[in-house]
């Protein structure tokens, strides 16, 4: 097998970002497969251009990433994010085309047009189209009100129902995507979930913990730490105004490790309302988590409680458990159902600052409370939500397409 990726926001482990993609590649390397990634030269999380990594990618015979040219105007505002998807649409296409001896190929959304990219190659090489969700788009950007006209809005109800039609099968990574897409008329059997999760083995013995406190200057606070984008989905002001109620005990320490088109608004905001316990790090590299992850006490998942939210699986809070640390969740939905299932941490509603300050005050004085928290969340991914696990499904998902056009 030969599996052609096309993902604009594709990430390995020397940058920010899920890993889920480089993850599941090298596990069809290792089982005799090979992946070619065609990305963007562009960081999706910072909207910079980024340089190639030379050697990211174990066995360049068998994972081969492949980066093209892309427009550096993500975070200029939603018509310019628009042209820089579209841009990266016609670049991978054509890129694509170049690339050899290709047996299946995945387009993985969001943003849907990258997936266009893929259908269009897979069509023209007579190959099996796979199609990825990762999160529900049109739906999430009507919900946000990142996305208001109506025309517009049908045009992309459009594209999206084109593509589920289209593909061989729609890889799903959160069980709550399904009602969905079956609504959009796609029977069951074409759907499989191969849910988020994590590389287990990476967050285990992490004893980076020390070298991560002196570093970023945490001393013995009790570190609060938020890992991920900072963008308008992400409701981070709730954060700085449980920041702003904890204020008065110096102890505690809220760390934002991340990016995204809301930081330098964020930054000023935390300076404006004089919040000295809430520190900015900036984006860091997947194999740097362990370690920052290691050196805090409480980690915080949170979106913004839109209905549509109620339905995903976070990439962090899989993170936070292999870590073994307590998770304050402020997310409700799916992934509530999975902290509470492993007794890994607390769930408050989102967009309540009081409750996640009572949340945090609560596990601070609790030190056996977060132990046994952190112990039971570890262990209920480790057996439920392994990214080798989700490797032998994903594997399993490309061999049907393949074998369904032979």
């Amino acid at each position: 097998m030969h599996l052609l990726l096309i993902h604009q926001a594709f990430e390995d482990e020397h940058g920010a970002g899920g890993t889920r993609h480089i993850e599941l590649a090298r596990a069809l390397a290792t089982a005799g497969h090979r992946t070619t990634v065609v990305t963007s030269d562009v960081s999706y999380l910072t909207g910079t251009r980024r340089g190639e990594v030379k050697g990211s990618a174990e066995g360049a015979d068998t994972v081969s990433i492949i980066y093209v040219r892309a427009f550096p105007i993500l975070h200029r505002g939603f018509a310019y994010r628009v042209l820089s998807f579209l841009g990266f649409m016609v670049s991978a296409f054509w890129t694509s085309l170049r690339i050899h001896e290709v047996t299946v190929v995945m387009g993985t959304s969001p943003p849907l047009f990258q997936a266009v990219s893929a259908w269009a190659v897979a069509r023209l090489r007579g190959v099996p189209f796979v199609l990825e969700i990762r999160d529900l788009w049109p739906a999430f950007a009507v919900e946000m009100g990142a996305l208001r006209s109506k025309c517009l809005i049908f045009a992309a109800v459009l594209l999206e129902r084109f593509l589920y039609r289209r593909a061989a099968h729609i890889i799903i990574n959160s069980p709550g995507y399904l009602r969905h897409i079956t609504k959009a008329g796609v029977s069951e059997d074409r759907i499989v979930l191969v849910s988020n999760g994590v590389d287990t083995q990476m967050f285990m013995g992490n004893d980076g913990a020390a070298n991560v406190r002196t570093e970023f200057g945490l001393g013995d606070a009790f570190v609060v730490t938020y890992a991920g984008a900072l963008g308008p989905a992400n409701d981070i002001d709730t954060l700085l105004r449980a920041a702003e109620r904890l204020r008065g005990d110096s102890s505690i320490l809220m760390l934002l490790v991340g990016d995204g088109k809301e930081r330098r608004r964020l930054e000023d905001e935390t300076k404006r309302r004089g919040l000295t316990n809430v520190r900015f790090v900036g984006p860091k590299p997947k194999r740097m988590m362990p370690g920052i992850l290691a050196a805090s006490d409480v980690c915080i998942a949170i979106l913004r409680g839109i209905p549509m939210f109620r339905l995903t699986y976070p990439n962090k809070v899989f993170d936070y458990m292999a870590a073994g640390k307590p998770t304050i969740l402020a997310i409700d939905g799916v992934i509530r159902q999975v902290l509470e299932a492993a007794k890994g941490g607390l769930a408050v509603p989102p967009g309540d600052d009081l409750a996640i300050a009572e949340a945090v005050i609560r596990l601070r004085g609790n030190t056996d409370e977060r132990a046994a928290m952190g112990k039971s969340a570890q262990d209920y991914v480790v057996r439920h939500f392994d990214r080798r696990r989700q490797a032998h499904e994903f594997l399993s998902v490309l061999e049907r397409a393949q074998l369904a056009t032979r």
